[in-house]
């Protein structure tokens, strides 16, 4: 892409791996990482950013509304605006970064044939939205796609997306841990990271309450909020005896750098167990998931949809 390339981020982990590929060099000699206006925690996760040694040629852009019209990388390759604006504009080079689960998803359909819509994993969509994400997809037949990861990718699957034409491009956050540890991090040896499963009705609150309040009953415990978990949720738990909640902000790859050796991380299944454990692993830091009990799950979570929330490699 000739002069400066747009990367559109809407979540923490995006804007995160969207400087990562600009650092790789994906997103050629100069990148715009232009967030999504509005969301408070890409607020806090662009003052954390600035506060690093940001790469060469890369600039952390004003929140805008809308997408810049021309956008090589994204995140969020199962929004209805991105995919329209795919089809809106020339075929050329799309780079893809890591949403989370999103991104596993995102290779299992690239994997299956330019058939396969583009859709999340949950949706049950209207006619037209399924029309689109087909189109979507047909779409990215005609492009250059590169899905830049720090998820693990069985060997399978890689071998399918490959033969399917789009160029997987794992990464180990080589910039991030080159920058220096934090000097802020929590002082309880166990730290748990916050899940949006309750929120989003796929298990239940008491069981999950209840598991936080016996740990913490066990020793003290610093609690990292989900950025999607629902606040009233947030302040049942920061009333419980033994916790210390911190305020949910950037991602949990930039806030808990300052861990060392001797304290852990505990969390229900996602994304971040992988990147963490690459991040801190190192510094003798154990990074531990925690599998959900049969009775957490409510009637929402249909076996398939648990089978891929709990597909993360643990």
């Amino acid at each position: 892409m000739v002069g400066q390339a747009s990367a559109w981020v809407e979540s923490p982990l995006q804007m995160l791996c969207a400087v990562e590929a600009h650092h790789a060099g994906l997103l050629g000699p100069e990148t715009a990482v232009v967030p999504r206006a509005g969301l408070r925690p890409l607020k806090a996760t662009r003052k954390e950013l600035r506060s690093l040694g940001l790469p060469d040629g890369l600039v952390l852009a004003e929140p805008r509304e809308r997408m810049p019209r021309r956008v090589q990388a994204v995140g969020d390759a199962f929004s209805g605006k991105v995919q329209l604006r795919w089809l809106l504009s020339r075929p050329g080079h799309i780079v893809v970064v890591d949403d989370g689960l999103a991104t596993l998803r995102l290779l299992e359909l690239l994997a299956a044939g330019p058939a396969r819509p583009l859709l999340r994993a949950r949706a049950e969509p209207a006619p037209l939205r399924t029309a689109l994400g087909l189109a979507a997809a047909l779409r990215l037949r005609l492009s250059k796609v590169s899905v830049f990861t720090a998820l693990t990718v069985d060997d399978q699957l890689a071998e399918a997306v490959r033969a399917a034409g789009v160029h997987l491009v794992r990464h180990e956050f080589d910039w991030l841990r080159a920058q220096p540890p934090s000097e802020h991090g929590p002082a309880e040896r166990t730290v748990v990271l916050g899940t949006s499963l309750v929120r989003n009705g796929l298990v239940h609150r008491d069981r999950y309450l209840r598991w936080l309040s016996d740990l913490a009953a066990q020793e003290p415990l610093a609690y990292y909020p989900h950025r999607r978990e629902d606040p009233l949720d947030v302040a049942l738990i920061r009333e419980r005896p033994g916790i210390t909640v911190h305020d949910p902000g950037a991602p949990a790859e930039l806030t808990l750098r300052g861990l060392h050796a001797g304290q852990r991380v505990l969390s229900l299944p996602s994304t971040a167990i992988t990147s963490l454990r690459v991040l801190l692993g190192p510094r003798g830091v154990a990074v531990e998931p925690v599998d959900v009990p049969d009775d957490w799950w409510t009637s929402r979570a249909a076996p398939a949809l648990r089978s891929h929330l709990t597909g993360v490699p643990g």
